[in-house]
């Protein structure tokens, strides 16, 4: 009898196991198609707004009008989408099958009333927030993030249908989802940059107001395939009413409150980044004023080239961090509705092992080969280059914090977190003009705060969910330094490759930083995959995959 429930044990934690790689799997291809979308889009857009110091005005003017609407969509979506998540996955776990359903409904239902205040919301508050702002134009602000107020209006319904298919673990729908709205946004802003620019002559504020209106198109296309989605699958609404075990009864007053209560803490977290890069916004062009000479156009397009620039570059990396974050809360839900602590406690270590398995090496790669990197997308900049090298280890704060934060949560730990990420925003504001005037550190300043925020949150989370399901730290640390060591001998091969490639090719060249690109990427990839296979690394992380792939390419 012990050996059959062993078994048992042994099989779903590997269905746990498979569950987690899989939904990760899913989000974070999709997640990463949407990011390098998003990246490779700006080359023929820049290119539209004219020269050096046009076209990072233009961009950093996107990245103004995007941090506010950002911030009102979280307010609006980012706890709701995650809360639905966890209470359909714990009760589809106790068969309350017409629960999950009501849930739903009510969640639609808040998000039409969310999005109605927060759309609105953005339109009254855009002058205030423009004002702020390091433009060297606030008229031209406040048209950027008007152009956003009907994204916001259908955005919420969208995101809490995700959460409603994420709750079933199906991520494949939501990923799909998420790729057709980048694809749809993409082309919209495109053709309409052109169009404005190139054939009629307009100004460079007019494309940008169109660039980001182009976040209502991407929506409606994504809603209309989600809505295409859950009909064909089977979800909650394929059980009918006498499948339920009906021994829960909640009136939808009380589902509706219950969904309140659960997202405020997601929103919270959620807007964490948002909040951060909030504060970048509003402090750099006053701390700068008071301790440089810089004129508001330098301003603007330091700015621009930190927060807008290399920001979409390190969005590539930090994709995997959102990924996994959405996979996490519905396994770990279900698992703490079973009151299984122990398997929390080995999904949570696994959870951060796999964020490090694929942010080490990236964030190293990244910072090797930033200079091609950026030259590629955007205009040659020593600046440009070392800010993206810096903002590439910063996007494993960031990634582990997303992480972190939602594990906390799907394991009932919120109130410890939401005082962690409070103690971190403290340590932002204190370090920004610190950092950024005091020290004359500039724009990296907003980076190194940044870090020093999150790093101070992602710790305090980590020793919160140690007291909680005491997951063996000693194994996390020993992987983590594991992980470390590979990355960092792949990032010395991958600057070797650089070096020699530097000797051949001139990288402020688009084409030639272009071509030097996919060679670095391979060299990179196959050490760091050499050396995870050969330490069997991979297979600890990813399972029977991995070895099928060691013993194919037959490394020992």
């Amino acid at each position: 009898m012990d050996n059959q429930a062993t078994t048992n044990v042994i099989k779903k934690e590997m269905s746990d196991d498979q569950k987690m790689v899989s939904g990760s799997a899913w989000m974070t291809a999709s997640s990463m198609i949407s990011r390098v979308l998003g990246i490779i889009y700006i080359i023929p857009w820049m290119a539209w707004m004219g020269g050096r110091s046009d076209a990072n005005a233009a961009n950093a003017l996107f990245q103004i009008g995007y941090n506010p609407y950002a911030f009102f969509l979280a307010l609006a979506t980012a706890g709701v989408p995650s809360a639905i998540s966890k209470q359909i996955s714990h009760y589809n776990a106790i068969g309350e099958y017409e629960i999950s359903k009501s849930i739903y409904k009510q969640g639609l239902k808040l998000m039409v009333f969310t999005g109605v205040v927060s759309a609105g919301a953005l339109y009254v508050l855009a002058p205030a927030l423009a004002s702020t702002s390091p433009t060297a134009n606030p008229e031209d602000a406040v048209i950027v993030m008007r152009a956003l107020v009907p994204a916001l209006l259908i955005i919420p319904a969208q995101s809490v249908t995700r959460g409603f298919l994420q709750g079933h673990n199906t991520m494949a729908g939501p990923a799909i989802s998420q790729i057709i709205e980048q694809f749809a946004r993409i082309l919209f802003m495109l053709a309409s940059a052109y169009a404005i620019t190139q054939v009629l002559g307009g100004s460079n504020v007019t494309a940008v107001s169109y660039s980001t209106f182009a976040a209502f198109i991407g929506a409606i296309f994504s809603l209309i395939y989600l809505a295409w989605k859950i009909k064909r699958i089977d979800t909650a609404f394929n059980h009918k009413p006498e499948d339920s075990v009906n021994e829960v009864k909640v009136s939808p007053k009380s589902l509706l409150v219950e969904i309140v209560k659960t997202s405020i803490p997601f929103i919270i977290i959620a807007t964490g980044i948002t909040l951060f890069q909030q504060i970048d916004q509003n402090t750099y062009k006053p701390i700068m004023e008071m301790f440089s000479n810089m004129d508001s156009d330098s301003i603007q397009e330091t700015y621009g080239v930190t927060q807008a620039n290399a920001h979409k570059l390190i969005m590539i990396l930090t994709s995997f961090g959102t990924a996994l974050s959405i996979t996490t809360v519905p396994l770990i839900s279900n698992l703490m509705a079973k009151r299984n602590v122990k398997e929390v406690s080995k999904q949570f270590s696994k959870g951060v092992q796999l964020l490090f398995f694929a942010m080490f090496p990236a964030a190293v790669g990244m910072a090797v080969v930033a200079e091609p990197l950026y030259n590629v997308f955007f205009l040659p900049s020593a600046l440009g280059t070392s800010i993206t090298q810096v903002s590439a280890y910063m996007a494993i704060f960031i990634a582990l914090y997303a992480v972190l934060g939602n594990m906390l949560q799907a394991a009932n730990q919120t109130r410890p977190a939401i005082w962690a990420l409070v103690i971190g925003f403290v340590v932002k504001i204190v370090t920004q003009p610190l950092f950024v005037g005091v020290l004359g550190l500039n724009a990296y300043g907003m980076l190194y705060s940044t870090i020093a925020g999150f790093g101070v949150t992602c710790f305090m989370m980590m020793r919160i969910m140690h007291k909680a399901t005491n997951y063996s730290a000693a194994l996390l640390f020993r992987r983590s330094v594991l992980i470390m060591i590979l990355s960092l001998i792949m990032g010395a091969f991958t600057m070797l490759t650089k070096i020699g490639l530097g000797t051949v090719l001139n990288f402020e060249s688009k084409v030639q930083a272009g071509l030097s690109l996919p060679v670095m990427a391979v060299v990179g990839i196959v050490v760091y995959g050499y050396l995870v296979l050969k330490t069997r690394l991979a297979d600890r992380l990813i399972g029977a995959q991995a070895a099928r792939v060691r013993n194919k390419l037959k490394i020992g």
